[in-house]
């Protein structure tokens, strides 16, 4: 395969790592097209489309299909003094199910998923990308050619591009937008422990209706039991929990949907006209601030909308719509007006309206699927709120908790279990702490609102940064979105003291949690960037750094992705030997989706050649797994042995004594690369070991002279091959050398500062998950250097 290489000269001090990068002809355009075109352009065949569709009900739509459980309690908590109070509510009811779950959200919001992602930080993710507003800097220009970093232009003068200076103009807007999402995300976790509490708590309270003299107490128990056995079966994975619910919320929309149409013919069909919004203007008229007031019950028949958006990980654009318009829609249109339609004839039922609207022969079915139905109303926001820890953990903004792929098909389908029994026990706690569903709807409420305005904002950003659009257009959506949604929280903001504080301390619980971890892992960063080591120090020590060079592979890990850390110094001046071969590795997550596997390492040599020292970049995205064997290990040394190769190959290019490869390249233009004039051609397999027992040596076509010495002891070796000796080397033994780096504050800092970074950035570190077993490391190859940072 033909191919070109092109030599870029950059220095060090300038911010670039990569001073030689190799780019391949037509044939790689080709190929990198089909992968930008696999990766972007996702395409289902119609069985599985339907399949997916089908599982989405189990997974996407139970918190809003189980909305008629509650919604006209919530909206007159104090009885209905007039009928038409019922049209008018319905008529709210109708419009907001078509202006926000319909229009904004399955027809707009979700076309703004990072690649199927969805959520707050998908939509960061995307900002982060068109514009340089991430607050920790590690990103290099390489990161931008990824075949999923998928980043638009456009023109310095467009409206698009003064957005962009605008925002990158100051640090404070910066830091404003991450807090916006911060928000966002803790008040959609928030999400995650009221769903739960108040759908099986109104679930469960029909047993009164067919019991009246029973206790509320009882009822509560039930509901607690029923939530300690729905989180207790999240560890099978969305597949089969959406499996296993999707028929259950099938059966449920069919059954509200053909109840609300008998209701409607039996009581009184003039409920539909309801769907002029003539009786919205006299229902504000007629009741005035109850009539407002009474807005935070009729919003929660559009809750469980951003968990919506939030689960497009675990489903495709295309089965979530088709899923909503085919089915959620209509049944909910419906359910609503047949609810309305009782309620005319029985204002006195208001409190059980939709346990006494149901005909008495299939009043325990319907039982049955009611509390099945509220259970499944939970899965939605518990995966949503699984997707965004992932989302927040890998952007640096939470801290690192066990994530399990539930899921070899779909990478999105995740389970973290120390959320999992987090949610469990604050959902218990909010349970038993209310015991009604009035108090917990208007918790509920103000966090559903909060979301969805953080939403419009991120929305509002995209559509000029990302999608271009013209500001009429953005103006026009920015504002039909505000008029809703604020209208909305002023009236939560009535029922703040009546339980809508409960969202408000979580979200500011978590909240605190996100920035401290955010701050404090910025602090870390900025600090090792100040104190790396200069090239001309490590140049200064000679080949042998001064030291003993003992057989085997050092691999020291940093988040650094340019210059020696400060741990290496800090390791050497305390010890006086270290490896013959020295690899720092940097593993660094992006603002994408996803890094395919072919891109996703970049190897560099530092210093000259019998110095034996490269540093490894390893990118990630958002979605990718890290895995829990030898997989990572392999893929770094199968890199680095390629790079190898290829410098050989390519060093009649330049006189430098470094080098870089950047690995974008497919199976086969690395086989052609590894051809020898007319040889046999040698894969990436060939260099590939599946163990440190099973070593291959590889003698590569090209050979090197190098002089190696250690302490004066070995001098002299010519003709050497780098590759034999890298392999011996491995052989000997790989040690993984990690910083265990205790942040203190300055002396002088101010007593906040000293607060989150001494006492809660400290308690958070000693709680979250170590690095050796993010990054899997053995036991008996684990090194840990000791440091302490002043930040």
């Amino acid at each position: 395969m033909a191919s070109r290489v092109e030599i870029d000269e950059e220095n060090e001090s300038d911010g670039g790592m990569w001073e030689l990068e190799k780019k391949l002809d037509q044939p790689m355009d080709e190929e990198a097209g089909k992968l930008k075109n696999m990766y972007r352009e996702k395409k289902f065949s119609t069985l599985l489309l339907l399949r997916l569709a089908f599982q989405s009900l189990g997974v996407v739509y139970g918190d809003l299909g189980t909305s008629p459980l509650y919604v006209f309690y919530n909206t007159f908590p104090h009885g209905i003094k007039d009928p038409e109070d019922v049209i008018g509510a319905l008529s709210l009811i109708i419009y907001s199910l078509t202006l926000v779950p319909l229009l904004k959200y399955v027809f707009i919001v979700c076309k703004a998923n990072d690649n199927g992602q969805g959520g707050s930080f998908a939509l960061y993710s995307l900002l982060c990308r068109h514009a340089k507003i991430r607050t920790i800097p590690n990103e290099h220009r390489t990161d931008e050619e990824l075949t999923t970093y998928s980043r638009n232009t456009f023109h310095e003068d467009s409206f698009a591009a003064k957005t962009k200076k605008w925002l990158e103009a100051t640090q404070l807007r910066q830091n404003a937008l991450l807090i916006l999402v911060l928000i966002s995300t803790c008040m959609v976790i928030g999400d995650g422990i009221l769903t739960p509490a108040i759908s099986v708590l109104s679930a469960s309270g029909g047993i009164r209706v067919d019991h009246p003299n029973m206790s509320n107490d009882v009822v509560v128990i039930v509901a607690v039991v029923i939530l300690i056995g729905f989180f207790s079966m999240q560890h099978y994975g969305t597949d089969r929990v959406g499996w296993l619910f999707a028929p259950i919320v099938l059966l449920w929309f069919l059954f509200i949907g053909g109840i609300g149409m008998f209701n409607i013919w039996k009581y009184d069909s003039s409920v539909l006209k309801a769907f002029s919004p003539v009786y919205i203007y006299r229902y504000f008229r007629r009741g005035g601030k109850e009539g407002w007031t009474s807005l935070g019950g009729i919003m929660l028949s559009i809750t469980g909308t951003e968990a919506l958006f939030a689960d497009l990980a675990h489903f495709p654009v295309s089965a979530v719509q088709l899923a909503f318009t085919v089915v959620v829609f209509p049944s909910l249109l419906l359910a609503y007006s047949g609810q309305a339609a009782y309620l005319m004839q029985n204002p006195e039922h208001v409190v059980d309206a939709f346990y006494r609207s149901i005909p008495g022969g299939i009043y325990w079915p319907m039982f049955i699927i009611a509390t099945l139905a509220a259970i499944v109303a939970s899965q939605a926001t518990i995966s949503a709120t699984f997707s965004i820890i992932k989302q927040a953990v890998a952007l640096g903004c939470f801290p690192r908790v066990k994530v399990v792929h539930t899921s070899k098909k779909f990478l999105g389908q995740i389970y973290i279990p120390d959320i999992n029994w987090i949610l469990m026990i604050l959902c218990i706690a909010v349970t038993a702490g209310f015991q009604q569903q009035s108090q917990i709807g208007n918790a509920y409420g103000t966090a559903v609102v909060v979301v969805m305005l953080a939403t419009t904002f991120l929305m509002t950003l995209i559509m000029l940064l990302v999608w271009h659009c013209h500001w009429i257009l953005v103006l026009l959506f920015t504002s039909l979105s505000l008029v809703v949604e604020c209208t909305y929280f002023s009236a939560v903001l009535f029922k703040v003291d009546q339980g809508g504080w409960v969202p408000l301390v979580i979200a500011a619980t978590f909240l605190l949690i996100m920035y401290v971890w955010h701050y404090g892992t910025l602090k870390r960063y900025e600090f090792e960037m100040h104190s790396k080591v200069s090239m001309a120090w490590i140049v200064g020590l000679g080949p042998s750094l001064g030291l003993v060079r003992v057989p085997g592979i050092g691999l020291v890990y940093t988040e650094l992705a340019s210059g020696v850390p400060h741990i290496f110094s800090h390791f050497i001046t305390n010890l006086p030997a270290t490896h013959k071969v020295v690899v720092f590795v940097c593993v660094k997550y992006l603002p994408v989706y996803m890094v395919p596997e072919e891109e996703r390492f970049l190897v560099k040599r530092i210093g000259p050649k019998n110095f034996h020292m490269f540093r490894c970049v390893a990118r990630y995205g958002y979605k990718d797994l890290h895995k829990k064997d030898e997989d990572f290990e392999n893929k770094l040394f199968n890199n680095l042995f390629m790079f190898v190769r290829l410098e050989s190959m390519m060093e009649n290019f330049s006189d430098s004594d470094e080098y870089s490869l950047y690995g974008q390249q497919t199976q086969q233009s690395r086989e052609g690369l590894l051809t020898n004039n007319g040889d046999r051609c040698t894969s990436d397999l060939d260099v590939t070991v599946s163990s440190v027992e099973s070593i291959v040596q590889v003698r590569s076509p090209l050979h090197t002279k190098n002089t190696i010495t250690s302490s004066g002891r070995e001098s002299n070796q010519t003709e050497v091959d780098e590759m034999e000796f890298l392999n011996s080397c491995r052989d000997a033994g790989v040690v993984h050398i990690l910083g265990n780096t205790v942040v203190i504050a300055r002396r002088n800092s101010r007593f906040y500062k000293r607060i989150a970074i001494d006492y809660i950035y400290a308690f958070l570190r000693k709680i979250c998950r170590e690095n050796s077993v993010i990054f899997n490391v053995p036991h008996e190859s684990l090194l840990n250097v000791g440091q302490i940072f002043y930040v």
